[in-house]
């Protein structure tokens, strides 16, 4: 029996009763009376249960609204290494609303959202949309291809996703499901003769193929918005020296022009913090061009690599070859996670809900700091002197039984794979680069600081902490968000 049909059926059912009641037990005349009180009984119960019928005011009705907005740089703000826009960058905004609280998830094609940006946006969330700041998250997707812009127009365009996604709410549902796509795979290798460290796909290492998918859609079942979360490097077109949204844009346009509509698709970058897109073989290459060109020059940059693709001589067919191949490859992979969440969407979504509690809470993890003394990409251990304790930011979004972990920094697999594995609700995902970048640089899961990557040597954190302090943060904000058994 639904919520919304138990009213009307016990309306139905009280006004039987009390009339086969009244014909049952006198006369016509003790009858009429009897019918009349109940009459008037009956109108008495209607006036107190018909309100409960309305979806607008039912308390715990999903609302949901989302929007995106272009914040592709314009020509005068474009980095001089630039060579055009190869395709253009969005930011993507959710809201969601129920009992009068709202959330909104916000993903924005950026390498990284500094924290003051994060700060100001939330803030301004918070007081003009009566949006909390612990229940807005704002993530990166990690685009290796987009410049960073930190001015106030940058902000406003941020924001302005937001507010169209709140002004665009409506009555709404959602549903959870989870898909597989392997276009991910670990980068990092163990040469097993020298046993140093090399980057290219390890096809036997710790990667985890998840795609969990949300879907919010109108009553009637049209579309409104899909987030989802998967864990990728978008670094394809890292050296193209063009803009681009990389994997989680075509991926989004492609889940968007298959919708229809005004359908938004929202990626949350995962922990990706050890894993490449599984063809990248391009990249590989080009970067080989660029060490043989540069020693000729009598430079070796093979253990600190120039960014992007400065360095390549673009009239080399060659290098020509592999550019193009790279901006095929990004379609390509885009496009099969897009498949891959729109099949869920289509038949591995458990059974939707149209009321949901919304709770955030966030909290800031400390852990041990370090300095690196000596430099190198890595193969060898470094070396260090004790630094600062770093904040780690936690920030977890429940909506219903919907759990979303955001951290803000680029975080190895095996740290989400253990959150998701110990979460009391199996609807749990990690979102990484959100809220802000901490001060760590990568944050490799413990039993990975065994082996001298160039994530490990560069973390600025020491090992031993930062697993257990997110999983165990996460766990503890999961207990403060429960909904006290007297509210239910």
């Amino acid at each position: 029996m639904s919520e919304m049909s138990s009213p009307a059926q016990a309306l139905s059912g009280a006004i039987r009763y009390f009339g086969w009641a009244a014909a049952r037990r006198g006369t016509i005349l003790q009858a009429n009376r009897r019918v009349r009180f109940v009459a008037r009984s009956i109108a008495l119960l209607a006036a107190l249960i018909v309100p409960a019928l309305s979806p607008a005011t039912a308390q715990g009705q999903l609302r949901v609204g989302a929007a995106k907005v272009d914040v592709t740089p314009s020509a005068d703000k474009m980095p001089k290494t630039m060579h055009g826009v190869l395709d253009p960058l969005h930011a993507r905004a959710i809201v969601v609303e129920s009992g009068g609280s709202r959330a909104a998830m916000v993903t924005v094609d950026a390498g990284a959202i500094p924290t003051p940006i994060w700060q100001r946006v939330s803030a301004r969330a918070a007081r003009e949309l009566k949006i909390p700041v612990d229940q807005f998250l704002l993530t990166a997707t990690h685009t290796h291809s987009a410049p960073f812009v930190r001015d106030q127009a940058y902000e406003d365009q941020i924001f302005d996703a937001v507010r169209k996604a709140a002004a665009a709410l409506q009555p709404a549902r959602m549903a959870y499901g989870t898909g597989v796509s392997y276009i991910n795979v670990n980068r990092n290798i163990i040469d097993p003769e020298t046993h140093r460290w090399w980057e290219g796909p390890n096809y036997d290492g710790p990667s985890d193929k998840t795609v969990a998918v949300v879907e919010f859609e109108t009553l009637a079942g049209a579309p409104i918005a899909v987030y989802y979360n998967y864990g990728v490097h978008g670094v394809l077109t890292g050296t193209l020296d063009m803009i681009s949204a990389d994997i989680p844009g075509a991926a989004s346009n492609y889940i968007e022009d298959s919708l229809g509509g005004n359908a938004v698709a929202v990626y949350s970058n995962g922990a990706a913090g050890d894993q490449n897109p599984i063809f990248f073989q391009q990249t590989y290459d080009l970067r080989a061009i660029r060490i043989k060109d540069y020693a000729a020059r009598g430079e070796d940059i093979s253990n600190a690599m120039p960014p992007g693709g400065q360095g390549l001589d673009r009239n080399n067919p060659q290098v020509v070859k592999l550019l193009n191949q790279q901006k095929q490859m990004t379609l390509t992979m885009g496009q099969m996670l897009g498949e891959e969440v729109l099949h869920v969407t289509r038949s591995g979504l458990e059974r939707p809900v149209s009321s949901a509690d919304i709770r955030g809470v966030q909290e800031t993890v400390m852990c041990p700091g370090r300095k690196r003394l000596d430099q190198g990409r890595a193969g060898y251990p470094g070396t260090y002197e004790d630094a600062d304790p770093i904040g780690l930011k936690l920030s977890l979004l429940r909506i219903g039984d919907t759990v979303i972990g955001g951290v803000d920094a680029e975080i190895f697999t095996m740290i989400a794979q253990r959150f998701k594995r110990e979460s009391p609700l199996k609807h749990t995902m990690m979102v990484t680069l959100t809220n802000g970048v901490a001060g760590s640089g990568y944050i490799p899961n413990d039993a990975a600081y065994g082996f001298n990557t160039f994530e490990v040597v560069s973390s600025r954190l020491k090992p031993g902490c930062a697993e257990t302090a997110i999983v165990n943060g996460f766990l503890d904000l999961i207990t403060k968000t429960e909904v006290p058994a007297s509210a239910n």
